[in-house]
């Protein structure tokens, strides 16, 4: 086997013999018995069980969905907030190729991977959702097109933002695999693919707000407004920011041997960087949150328990936390910034709950709440999906710099 695969050194694999280089790269590397496995593996085992159970007996087998409330837990968590979630991508990428903030570099594979992951996997948890799935291809073969549906609008976004997010990340499967000549055609289409999906990440994120401008009457005046997709597009640019800063907390613990000393150094002063970026769109944010409290007459619904619910959204969980961004921005505090952070990923997770399960059909004399059949399934959704980033990390240079031979093609490429 050693003589069928080179050193990675060299920075090439030897795929000559595909069954001994499916066998070298896909075998269990490190340690089984670590704390995140022991957790893990019974929940995405148990989550398989029931998704096939789902699919068996249906909707109703295993979730608290009716004709009443069609949407739950799968939507608001997976797919609406799991999307804001992933928009760092797109916001890294408009800064380092469209900006030319080059010293931002260091965190687009990783963050692309990440979100290329996040749709790959919420797009798959969109069809557990779907009452008949096997109708999830109509707006893209034609049949019933629904060209009048925001609903069209975003599953093409979907489905062209994954594959311009794969070619963003296509070099890197390309070093991994040593093509050479396919990795040089591949990063020249970089550029186009970042500009694609840029303009696609920003519609869609604002399109998913879109789905509720429909639903007026259903969701509670103070979350239901006419700019909820500015109010989604704007919110995840710090939502996907934040995760950044948190994600990459934790790999530069776990994954420090992949990663080279001028990048961990340089590394918490990026973090501050995006702290400045997120504590500013957060304050856009509540600007414009204070504009819609005042014009749309919000302070009616003063003494409410969903008033005191909507304030502790925003005051504790956007307000807080922007403040807890600028003074780790002042005193240089890696763990104000990472404090901060949670607190912001908690309090997108919240907002985007409120309006699609919380806040939605408030008055409804029956509340929907998920069983824990959908609890788990969504967790091992999410254990599924770091299980295969961590494959990826591990294997593929993402956090480490490329092989010498892919730096000498970018090379060439400035220089011509």
């Amino acid at each position: 086997m050693a003589g069928a695969i080179k050193s990675r050194t060299q920075g090439e694999l030897n795929i000559g013999n595909p069954l001994l280089f499916a066998f070298s790269e896909f075998k269990p590397r490190g340690k089984w018995l670590t704390p995140f496995n022991i957790i893990s593996i019974p929940v995405i085992l148990l989550g398989i069980v029931l998704i096939v159970i789902r699919f068996a007996k249906g909707l109703g087998a295993i979730t608290n969905l009716s004709q009443e409330v069609p949407w739950g837990l799968w939507i608001g968590f997976d797919v609406i907030t799991g999307v804001a979630f992933a928009g760092g991508a797109y916001v890294l990428t408009f800064m380092v190729y469209i900006l030319r903030l080059e010293k931002y570099h260091s965190l687009i594979r990783v963050t692309v991977l990440n979100g290329f992951l996040a749709y790959v996997f919420y797009a798959g948890a969109l069809l557990l959702d779907v009452g008949r799935p096997w109708n999830v291809f109509n707006p893209i073969i034609g049949n019933s097109f629904g060209v009048s549906s925001v609903l069209f609008l975003v599953a093409w976004h979907f489905l062209l933002y994954m594959i311009a997010e794969l070619l963003e990340f296509s070099p890197v499967i390309a070093e991994w695999l040593g093509l050479r000549r396919m990795r040089k055609i591949l990063s020249g289409m970089t550029l186009g693919a970042v500009v694609f999906g840029i303009t696609l990440s920003t519609l869609h994120q604002s399109g998913l707000g879109a789905l509720y401008l429909m639903a007026k009457g259903k969701i509670h005046p103070l979350w239901y407004s006419d700019f909820i997709p500015l109010l989604f597009f704007v919110s995840s640019i710090f939502a996907g920011l934040s995760l950044v800063i948190f994600e990459g907390s934790i790999t530069h613990r776990i994954f420090a041997d992949r990663i080279s000393i001028d990048d961990r150094k340089s590394h918490t002063v990026l973090v501050f960087d995006i702290a400045r970026i997120c504590a500013g769109t957060m304050f856009v944010y509540l600007f414009l949150q204070g504009l819609l409290f005042i014009h749309e007459k919000r302070i009616a619904y003063l003494g409410s328990p969903m008033y005191y619910w909507y304030l502790a959204e925003l005051l504790g969980f956007v307000l807080l936390p922007c403040v807890l961004y600028i003074l780790g921005m002042k005193r240089r505090s890696p763990m104000f910034v990472r404090i901060a952070a949670v607190m912001t990923m908690i309090g997108i997770i919240l907002n985007r709950l409120n309006v699609s399960v919380i806040a939605f059909k408030w008055y409804a004399p029956v509340k929907y709440f998920p069983t824990w059949m959908e609890i788990e399934v969504t967790l091992a959704i999410i254990f599924a999906e770091i299980w295969v980033f961590r494959w990826f990390v591990s294997r593929m240079p993402v956090l480490n710099k490329p092989p010498a031979w892919a730096m000498e093609q970018d090379a060439q490429a400035l220089e011509t």
